[in-house]
């Protein structure tokens, strides 16, 4: 419960994952932000029943050029960013996604648009950025808060990455934290609601430039639009 009277709700299952989420405003209003059966997650082990549902899906046919599919910031204005944002998903959406599927599955995730939040780059093994550095958030938060003064219920992925530098484990954990810290910016600066937000760590699994070496390009944040994938809201 906030201060203004907004109520946010989360149901979780037992293993944390999101399950549901919404934003119920001082009338009474609800804003569905994230919405799974749960009858469909009665999972005993969290891991060995975990089925990819990207697995039944075609391969990936982009009929679109690069550069309506991946967008870098640093090379656009702030209307282009929004309206980048407000693009459908890339093919059709089947089904109605838990937030944990769309975490895990990369066919998932690779169906909907990508900006790159070029200009801002960690510090190697570091998850924090400096505060000259927070200005390469700008354009994306004020598109992304046009985009919810629109639809409430929009939720972004903010993806984390590192290089090759260090091992899997300690990349994963400061990808974690590298996508942890660019939320808190865009929440603590720019005021763009938490619960909007999810957040996760891809290690070194999709580097950017193919390199063993240290890279700053590779240590990065990139930014999906996911509402179409787990609520009706976006329907």
């Amino acid at each position: 419960m906030r201060p203004n009277g907004v109520r946010i709700v989360t149901v979780r299952n037992r293993w944390g994952d999101v399950l549901k989420r919404s934003r119920f405003s001082p009338d009474g209003r609800e804003f569905i932000l994230a919405y799974y059966d749960e009858e469909e997650d009665d999972r005993d082990d969290r891991e060995s029943f975990f089925i990819d549902p990207g697995e039944d899906l075609p391969p990936l046919r982009l009929n679109i050029p690069a550069r309506d599919y991946i967008l870098d910031v640093e090379y656009a204005d702030e209307e282009e960013v929004e309206l980048f944002f407000r693009q459908p998903p890339v093919e059709q959406v089947r089904r109605i996604y838990s937030v944990e599927e769309v975490k895990r599955s990369a066919r998932l995730r690779d169906s909907v648009r990508r900006i790159e939040v070029g200009g801002l780059t960690f510090d190697s093994g570091k998850a924090t950025i400096s505060s000259s550095q927070v200005g390469a958030l700008s354009k994306v938060a004020r598109a992304m808060l046009a985009v919810l003064d629109e639809n409430p219920a929009e939720t972004f992925l903010i993806e984390g990455h590192t290089d090759a530098v260090g091992s899997e484990t300690s990349n994963l954990v400061l990808s974690d934290q590298r996508a942890a810290v660019v939320a808190q910016i865009l929440t603590d600066f720019y005021k763009v609601p938490p619960e909007n937000l999810v957040t996760q760590g891809y290690g070194e699994r999709y580097l950017k430039v193919k390199t063993e070496a240290s890279e700053p390009i590779n240590r990065r944040v990139t930014i999906k639009r996911i509402t179409s994938l787990i609520t009706v809201a976006d329907r």
